[in-house]
């Protein structure tokens, strides 16, 4: 439990610190979050390529609450570095 809690709050950091920088220098607002739906699309598309039993997505009890808890947290973390941009953006900061 502790370690999916950790995870969680790593996920989040790792996304907000990635968006944040990919937001300062392409002067975009929401393409992380554009970003991270287009990574759960990728692998969902190529866990459904697999034939039969060892497809990555054959059946609904191969994602656990462990593995879905941390995805939430980087979605969270890819949302919370736009609207940051978009806060100091209207405060009148300018990056780059």
């Amino acid at each position: 439990m502790l370690q999916m809690v950790i995870a969680t709050v790593l996920m989040m950091v790792l996304f907000f610190g990635i968006g944040f920088i990919l937001n300062m220098l392409m002067k975009t607002t929401w393409f992380p979050l554009y970003a991270f739906i287009a990574l759960v699309i990728g692998v969902v598309i190529y866990g459904s390529i697999g034939s039969g039993s060892a497809s990555f997505l054959s059946s609904g009890e191969n994602f656990t609450i462990v593995d879905i808890v941390p995805a939430i947290g980087g979605l969270a973390g890819a949302i919370l570095s736009g609207s940051a941009i978009k806060a100091l953006r209207i405060r009148g900061f300018k990056m780059f």
